[in-house]
């Protein structure tokens, strides 16, 4: 028999050849996630194949008896990482886009056993300890950085605690996993349908009334799907179906996620006191930019600070609209913002959102995305043919840089029963250096194409594709690294949402709308006046968009800052909404019941408002009349993008900013519409 020294020795000897001649062969014909089509069983033996593959590599860790070194500890801790991640995302997806319920159910099961798996080696003192003991003298900036970050993540999970204390935080943790994929299944399969009569469609764009024809007893039926949903509260006169439509979207997972919910919230408040901290919202801050739970609430006192003089401004002149025809109108109801929203663009802007529509078919944006992305970004994209997969509308792409292949993305851009009803990006693959390109998909609800329906989007929909591709082309660019554990968007997650939100701005360019917006009927290319009116027409609101996102904000944070047991969900919603916005809430609509970001977000919701915060500022560093000039774009790419996590959030912006970002940029984005009009006033001798 070997000493065991030399067993431990051989181990990690074969784990790193094995690894070495798999980092010469993962990138080439690397196949898709769908390529052997799997059923229920096949699906659940690649899911536990990785797992057992992570668990492999962390007795590998652990049977190493001599010095500890990055070759013989880190390398097979980042690769349990990644086999733990690749079964971890690819649950998750299942449980959001496969069209099998009972498929949907497995993989709920199945992120179960993922979490479980994580929380294990988060738990692990001996895995902890040989972390701790690495000499980081001589690794780069990156391995350095990434060892210190899993150290205080070790911590944060509990590893320092007693075993007694780390078993129930390992049950607590498994617990709070079913607890969060119920709470998003039941908005995910939470579709309501409403009735209304063909005279209750007046307002609303031809095509979408020509899609929604009345049923044998003369009654339309419309869901509470997205591209139903969104055109009836922006456009529909009729105030009762407005009205219909929030009670019924608003309270498609009501009352099902009432108790998950509720028992959401104390799991995890078991899980933070157990680890010290006063509240979840305080322990969920700890590794983040913010640092603190108290400073959420400072965050939102500035934030409202900065926005209500606007926000009051946009409300009397919604308020004005409203009295057109109710003359003593006092207030806004949440049913009709969208839509007097709508009517002021068209009154005081001359801008009538229908009026772009026809620019804005489907697969027009989708092209005009992958064009300016391609420009932005330097790199080209390139569709794979015949590919498998869960729906046959699922499109699989290839992402180039100078011709190699740095990535894959996959596209499931339409509704159907049982998806995820928002819009998002998820990872896929962690990139890793050699070893396996990153991969990432985009689950979306846009209206579908057909043979006679181009698909038309709203402006809405645009800006939000414009967003999760910025997500997208994160993760890919940021997925080149040499451990799967700081790739892609892995740093801070309360910087996450910021690349994207700075994408979004691509929208109001003339420079790139002139590539993709045409009429999908005459093949014109979108008027530039037209373009003007709507970047002037969009920057009204911008102050109530803000408000809004701060009571959303506000809800996250307050329903995890205190005791379980004295949340009230229902008055939290409804005094927040009040206290940070102008507009009124309609009472009953239990709204907390389908805000999904209560489940993956939890406390962090603050992170869109922040990192909007951080995008004006970038956004402010390019050349708002030819956004491809100068050095932002390629310096934006490297500096801001390709580091992935490999250093902190905080580092990024100093480094693309020269100084910490602030609200300056932010503030001058919301004032917009008002210094449009006062140049307007101006220029008429006003």
């Amino acid at each position: 028999m070997f000493p065991a020294t030399r067993i431990a020795a051989f181990l990690c000897l074969s784990f790193i050849l094995v690894s070495m001649l798999r980092a010469q062969n993962a990138t080439v014909n690397q196949p898709t996630m769908w390529s052997t089509r799997p059923d229920v069983a096949a699906w659940e033996k690649i899911e536990n194949d990785h797992l057992a593959a992570a668990q492999r590599a962390i007795d590998t860790l652990l049977a190493i008896k001599g010095p500890r070194t990055i070759e013989n500890t880190l390398v097979p801790y980042d690769e349990a990482i990644r086999e733990n991640n690749t079964a971890g995302y690819f649950a998750g997806l299942m449980e959001q886009v496969h069209p099998d319920a009972s498929f949907r159910d497995h993989a709920t099961a199945m992120l179960t056993k993922v979490s479980a798996a994580q929380t294990a080696i988060a738990l692990n003192h001996d895995v902890y300890n040989a972390l701790a003991t690495l000499d980081l003298s001589k690794t780069d900036a990156a391995t350095h950085y990434y060892v210190q970050r899993q150290l205080l993540e070790f911590r944060l999970a509990g590893v320092d605690k007693d075993e007694a204390t780390r078993t129930r935080i390992k049950k607590l943790n498994e617990q709070a996993t079913d607890e969060q994929s119920m709470f998003d299944r039941n908005i995910s399969d939470g579709k309501k349908e409403i009735e209304a009569d063909p005279s209750e469609l007046a307002g609303l764009p031809q095509d979408y009334i020509d899609r929604h024809k009345p049923d044998a007893n003369g009654k339309v039926h419309l869901t509470t799907d997205y591209p139903d949903a969104l055109p009836v509260f922006n456009f529909a006169k009729s105030n009762e179906l407005r009205k219909r439509m929030t009670i019924a979207f608003a309270t498609r997972a009501y009352p099902k996620n009432l108790d998950v919910l509720t028992s959401l919230l104390g799991t995890r408040y078991e899980i933070a006191t157990l680890l010290g901290y006063k509240s979840w919202a305080d322990y969920n801050a700890a590794d983040k930019m913010i640092e603190k739970g108290q400073n959420i609430g400072d965050f939102i006192r500035q934030v409202k600070d900065a926005s209500r003089p606007l926000a009051e401004k946009e409300f009397q002149m919604l308020l004005e609209e409203k009295r057109k025809t109710d003359p003593n109108a006092t207030e806004i109801w949440d049913y009709e913002r969208a839509y007097l929203s709508e009517l002021v663009r068209r009154t005081r802007y001359d801008f009538d959102s229908q009026s772009v529509r026809p620019y804005f078919p489907f697969n027009q944006v989708k092209q005009g995305i992958l064009d300016s992305a391609a420009d932005l970004f330097h790199v080209s994209f390139r569709q794979e043919a015949h590919v498998p997969s869960w729906d046959p509308s699922v499109e699989t792409w290839i992402v180039l840089d100078d011709g190699k292949p740095i990535g894959r993305f996959y596209l499931d851009m339409h509704p159907r029963p049982g998806k995820y009803s928002h819009a998002e990006m998820a990872a896929v693959l962690d990139g890793v250096r050699g070893k396996q390109l990153p991969e990432a998909i985009l689950v979306c609800n846009f209206p579908a194409p057909t043979a006679t329906d181009p698909g038309l989007m709203e402006y809405g929909d645009v800006e939000t594709f414009f967003h999760e591709f910025g997500h997208l082309m994160h993760h890919i660019l940021g997925g080149q690294q040499q451990w799967a554990g700081v790739s892609g968007i892995s740093m801070e997650s309360d910087f996450v949402e910021a690349p994207s939100q700075m994408l979004e701005e691509w929208i109001r360019s003339p420079q790139v709308l002139a590539k993709f917006a045409k009429h999908y009927k005459t093949g014109e290319p979108i008027p530039a006046e037209l373009v003007e009116k709507m970047n002037r027409a969009s920057a009204f609101g911008r102050g109530s968009w803000v408000d809004r996102q701060n009571s959303y904000t506000a809800i996250s944070y307050d329903v995890y800052k205190v005791k379980p047991e004295d949340v009230n969900l229902d008055k939290v919603t409804l005094d927040d909404s009040r206290t940070y916005t102008l507009i009124t809430p309609l009472p009953d609509t239990h709204m907390w019941a389908s805000f999904g970001h209560l489940g993956g977000y939890s406390s962090a919701y603050y992170t869109y408002l922040w990192d909007k915060v951080i995008a004006e500022d970038f956004f402010l560093q390019f050349d708002r009349h030819n956004l491809l000039a100068g050095d932002a774009p390629i310096k934006y790419r490297h500096v801001v993008l390709e580091p992935g996590g490999s250093m902190s959030a905080n580092d990024l912006v100093k480094n693309f900013l020269g100084r910490p970002a602030n609200m300056v940029a932010l503030q001058k984005w919301m004032g917009e519409e008002f210094e449009s009009m006062s140049g307007a006033n101006k220029a008429a001798g006003q």
